[in-house]
């Protein structure tokens, strides 16, 4: 997944402001206890990152 891409599924599902509240702020459990932001900055493919936040927030699983 390009970021671009990462980037439009997060705005759409959370809104602007919470998107990138939730991709700085929140610790992904699944990846080391890093954020999303810092797990792509460390080379994690977006798709992962955006399957592990539908996951810890319940996200319908159609949508990811």
């Amino acid at each position: 997944m390009r970021l671009t891409e990462f980037n439009e599924l997060m705005t759409t599902e959370f809104g602007v402001t919470r998107a990138d509240s939730i991709l700085v702020d929140h610790v992904l459990t699944e990846f080391a206890g890093r954020t999303g932001a810092q797990a792509i900055e460390d080379g994690v493919d977006p798709r992962d990152v955006w399957v592990a936040i539908c996951r810890d927030f319940d996200v319908p699983r159609e949508r990811w």
